[in-house]
């Protein structure tokens, strides 16, 4: 059973950093492309960032100073390091697994979902 479940959301002052976790189960992790998304209320949900099989990396421009994605293939996880966090990247953050061989910001490469974690972030 393919599981994703994230963790490491939180509300923190703007300015504050958080790292997001997602532990996977339930299938081959080195042969997935994983990214985070995130989505505000009433918004689809966007691109964060994606990480590739062979480690390579694709993040939203406007986030790619501040957001940093890994993975973890012995431990089945991937990890979203967030930076100078500011209200406006309060959302849901979700993980996802994908079968792409290139680390991709679109929703409809990813296969697998998780259940999200809630990012709050206050001025």
């Amino acid at each position: 059973q393919v599981q994703l479940v994230e963790s490491g959301g939180d509300s923190v002052q703007a300015g504050g950093s958080l790292t997001l976790t997602c532990l996977t189960s339930g299938f081959p992790f080195t042969s997935r492309t994983m990214g985070w998304f995130r989505q505000f209320p009433g918004k689809v949900r966007e691109g964060v960032a994606s990480i590739a099989q062979d480690g390579t990396t694709n993040y939203l421009p406007s986030l790619k100073s501040r957001f940093t994605i890994t993975r973890d293939n012995a431990k089945n996880t991937v990890h979203l390091q967030m930076n100078s966090l500011k209200p406006e990247d309060t959302a849901r953050y979700y993980c996802a697994a994908g079968d792409k061989y290139f680390a991709t910001l679109y929703t409809y490469n990813y296969n697998d979902w998780g259940q999200g974690t809630q990012v709050t972030v206050s001025s």
